[in-house]
């Protein structure tokens, strides 16, 4: 079997990082995986890195006409986001390959156009139940399967984390920290808010947010405004953020929209505590005693979250066992890789 995956970002985001790790799963299950992305991104470097046949172009011309010639040697074509999934579709009549496209975020589609292409693919695959329930209502297709998404436990870089825990003197301070972009669906507003009224009852900590986005210059500025500047940290985005990660005493994510939660699937392999909203499948992640969950906008449940995993050690030691062993159950790469195979097999 040879299966083509598709992914175009400019970035190297969460969707990215899957894309790399689909391929690996495959190849680690004797499939022969090959990918077109971006030319000169990082998903192409990385995957050559890997040993991948990859196919970088700058433009979708390129795309295009190897899905027009190219494509047809392989046995399935797998489309990593919306936009190339538009492509990927737009040739089918050329390459007649089987298309399975995997959504990621949980924004409810539109449009006719955005309809057709996604009841003219083969199989359509999300991470979560939220956003099965979502694609399904706006398709009206009830067969979207569900597959999640992989954590791989990575090899920190100790050095660049001590150099960090050393350049901000945080050795002797709890760290609570998120990676979330500063965007409305990741709600900042409520995490600064969060943060103040934990500052107000106590400052044995300091916390890290690494991401960037159009907000930033907003919190920035409130962080000033309520002179948070000591405890609040803008980090800006970094690749490097696993590697201090597991330096984390609490992680939170206070999303209103989130199509599962990749950052807190990291927490969980960190055995970090996760404070988060319930905000779409993150409420699946956090079920059953594997973190504390919010309402979205509740900066007092938030704020309320890290008090009771600063206060109780037992409660937070718990949360971290039960979801250390539900990600690696049911988030390795070798239980997700058979998932996808089990499809391709139907």
């Amino acid at each position: 079997m040879r299966i083509l995956e598709l992914n175009f970002e400019k970035s190297w985001r969460g969707g990215e990082r899957q894309t790399l790790y689909n391929m690996q799963g495959f190849r680690n299950a004797g499939i022969s995986t090959d990918l077109i992305c971006r030319k000169n991104s990082a998903l192409e470097a990385k995957a050559r890195e890997e040993g991948f046949i990859v196919y970088g172009f700058s433009s979708v011309v390129g795309v295009l006409l190897f899905l027009l010639f190219k494509a047809k040697k392989y046995h399935c074509i797998h489309a990593q986001t919306s936009h190339i999934l538009t492509y990927c579709v737009f040739t089918k009549w050329f390459h007649r390959k089987k298309i399975i496209f995997t959504r990621r975020v949980n924004f409810a589609p539109k449009g006719f156009f955005t309809k057709l292409k996604y009841n003219s693919t083969d199989i359509l695959v999300a991470i979560s139940n939220e956003v099965k329930n979502t694609v399904a209502h706006f398709c009206g297709r009830n067969d979207v399967q569900v597959i999640s998404d992989i954590v791989v436990q990575q090899n920190s870089n100790i050095a660049a984390a001590n150099k960090l825990l050393e350049e901000f003197s945080l050795h002797k301070k709890n760290i609570i920290g998120t990676a979330s972009a500063f965007t409305s669906e990741k709600d900042p507003i409520t995490m600064l808010e969060a943060i103040k009224k934990l500052y107000q009852q106590r400052q044995d900590f300091v916390f890290l947010h690494f991401g960037d986005g159009p907000m930033m210059a907003e919190i920035q500025q409130k962080i000033k405004e309520e002179n948070l500047q000591d405890v609040y940290r803008l980090m800006g985005f970094s690749s490097s953020v696993l590697d201090i990660l597991p330096f984390f005493t609490i992680f939170v994510l206070t999303s209103v929209q989130e199509g599962l939660g990749s950052s807190v699937l990291d927490a969980f392999i960190n055995k970090v505590p996760v404070v988060s909203t319930n905000a779409g499948g993150l409420k699946e992640l956090l079920q059953d005693g594997r973190g504390i969950a919010c309402d979205s906008g509740n900066s007092n449940c938030i704020a309320a979250g890290i008090q009771t995993f600063l206060n109780n050690e037992e409660q937070k030691q718990r949360a971290v066992r039960v979801a250390l062993e539900y990600v690696q159950q049911y988030h390795s790469m070798d239980y997700i890789t058979q998932q996808y195979i089990s499809l391709l097999k139907k």
